[in-house]
């Protein structure tokens, strides 16, 4: 079967090259390589053709693509809302899109294993099992013939961290989840606490998990219920499968000075890995929760309550602490909103487990490069899929995707976008069905994450920013009481409370997390083995007597190591390393 699919890869780009050169021959005789106007807007009259939208002659002829997404998108249209339209106008294409349902590491496997493929793929750092399947192209001489645009955005640095490994140096996905040259103008994770209670307690420093565990405490003391007689929350987190990352596990290493890379903890230095749950000062931020626990802070429901339990809890005002993403808690926060309750909504605060720590939610990765979206070998016509790729990574086409269009989502006021007051109401008030809608949203739009695109804080030819996120804008999604809570800590964004990106050294190798793991490695088995003994007695330690908490830890210790820990750590070092060396060789 294996060798099926590399006789099928290979005939593939047999045909591939066939089409190039066609496409060449044809191009002999196009137009001059003016560009027509910008249908989304003034994209700047003095960019370069490679900036520009698809040239006139294009093909625009009705296409119907096959895309898989390892990520989920409840949101999506089939490119029926008004951005998709005009992205359908622009390229012809439209989108027969699969998000994931479930486990997605299960379903590229299916995929690789059935050697039938999407037009599109984006399997995240799954990649490896399609590749090693025959499934994926190499994109780099499409790039180099018909996406100009993309190699613009990418520029030779993004090139070269686009490619797959130290022996394989084929771009397979374009990548998507890291904007280049990202500026970050706003916080949204960190420790968060209702405004009310920080202001209650009269807007002291937030620094560490015992003034946040003071904030609590005092005002649950003073308002152990609700105006309903129900008892108020100090503390929720939320369990429910992969959220475990976001509210309970992610936070022991950002509490502790140790940046995001997955599961591994790595000495900026020495690239020493270490599985980061055996950090001794992660202990004691577990031992802090059990410490919440115990006191009657924590939610006994934290590790029990499903997903939509947690959002509904929430919206009931009830829960003064979370430790989330901002994308995590939002439904909840904006019921909160919608009914006026705005003191009951939350700000972020960079909390350690004490102040010899550094809170590490800005630790620079530099541009990651890695995961992002690919044109399968079963491709119905890789040159218009690589077109349309490229057309949402011209000026154009991310005007498009992150504004909307002009006169409807945005106007041009004095050269400069703006984007009225009623569309700003709904993209953060109304989110769901905003982005159901437009295709646009509060954290991102159904189409930014397609392909290269600029990150936050870049301007565009025409003066503008490519996204709507940057300081302005930010703190036009800011309420009243957000203001308020601001301003009695003399900041002006939630970003200001936190460690600048310029406190950390950038990490040589971006992050492990978005590190392709190849197809015959060992370590997807024994990070599973390692997911599953954590996911189990974490929440036992927690939830365990003070008195038996270091016994259950030393349990849990001696588990990992017989699963295999150490030999994990050693293959995420030697992938790390081969990282480092494939970036800056």
């Amino acid at each position: 079967m294996g060798s099926n699919r590399k006789i099928k890869a290979k005939a593939t780009a047999l045909t591939l090259t066939s089409i190039m050169l066609l496409g060449v021959l044809a191009g002999c005789g196009g137009n001059n390589g003016n560009n027509g106007n910008a249908a989304a807007g003034n994209t700047g009259g003095n960019a370069t053709n490679a900036g520009n939208a698809t040239n006139a002659a294009e093909d625009i002829s009705p296409l119907t693509m096959t895309f898989f997404s390892a990520d989920p998108n409840p949101n999506w249209t089939g490119m029926q809302d008004e951005v998709g339209k005009v992205l359908t106008e622009k390229t012809g294409v439209t989108l027969n899109a699969e998000y994931a349902v479930g486990d997605p590491q299960q379903k590229v496997a299916l995929i690789a294993a059935s050697g039938e493929y999407p037009d599109l793929i984006s399997a995240k750092t799954d990649v490896s099992k399609l590749v090693d399947a025959g499934a994926m192209l190499d994109l780099t001489d499409l790039i180099e013939k018909y996406a100009p645009n993309i190699k613009k955005v990418l520029g030779e640095e993004g090139m070269k961290r686009s490619r797959y490994s130290d022996d394989d140096h084929a771009i397979y996905a374009i990548p998507t989840y890291a904007g280049v040259d990202n500026k970050y103008f706003d916080a949204g994770g960190g420790f968060e606490l209702q405004h009310r209670a920080v202001k209650e307690a009269g807007y002291p420093a937030i620094k560490t998990v015992q003034d946040y565990e003071n904030v609590i405490k005092a005002y649950l003391e003073k308002h152990p219920t609700d105006e309903n007689g129900n008892k108020n929350i100090g503390l929720t987190l939320n369990a429910d499968d992969w959220y475990m990352y976001i509210t309970v596990t992610n936070p022991a290493f950002i509490t502790t000075g140790s940046p995001d890379d997955g599961e591994y903890a790595i000495d900026i230095d020495t690239q020493e890995v270490t599985y980061h749950f055996r950090r001794p000062a992660e202990k004691e931020y577990f031992r802090w929760l059990n410490h919440m626990n115990d006191i009657g802070l924590l939610d006994p429901e934290s590790f029990v309550q499903k997903y939509d339990q947690y959002k509904a809890k929430i919206a009931t005002g009830r829960v003064i602490g979370l430790i989330d993403q901002d994308w995590g808690y939002g439904d909840g926060e904006r019921a909160l909103k919608a009914e006026g309750k705005l003191d009951q909504g939350y700000g972020h605060y960079p909390v350690t487990l004490s102040e010899e720590y550094k809170e590490t939610s800005f630790w620079p990765t530099g541009f990651m490069g890695g995961n992002g979206i690919g044109i399968s070998v079963d491709a119905k016509d890789p040159v218009r899929a690589i077109k349309f790729l490229d057309y949402l990574a011209s000026d154009e086409g991310q005007v498009l995707v992150n504004w909307g269009i002009e006169g409807k989502h945005y106007n041009v006021v004095d050269g400069k976008r703006v984007i009225p007051e009623d569309v700003n109401d709904r993209k953060y008030n109304d989110t769901t069905n905003f982005q159901k809608e437009t295709g646009l949203g509060n954290v991102g739009s159904n189409y930014a994450l397609l392909s290269a695109h600029y990150g936050d804080g870049v301007l565009d030819p025409s003066g503008n920013y490519y996204t709507t996120r940057f300081p302005e804008q930010v703190t036009v999604g800011y309420n009243a009481v957000e203001k308020e809570t601001l301003a009695a800590y003399k900041a002006t964004t939630w970003k200001d409370l936190f460690p600048s990106e310029d406190e950390f050294k950038v990490k040589p190798w971006g992050a492990a997390w978005n590190i392709t793991i190849p197809g015959d490695s060992e370590i997807v088995v024994l990070d599973n083995k390692l997911k599953d003994i954590s996911w189990k007695r974490i929440p036992e330690a927690i939830l365990s007597k003070p008195a038996d908490f270091d016994k259950v830890w030393d349990a849990y210790m001696a588990e990992l190591d017989k699963a295999g820990v150490t030999k994990a750590e050693d293959l995420r070092e030697e992938l790390v390393k081969q990282r480092v060396k494939l970036w800056n060789d």
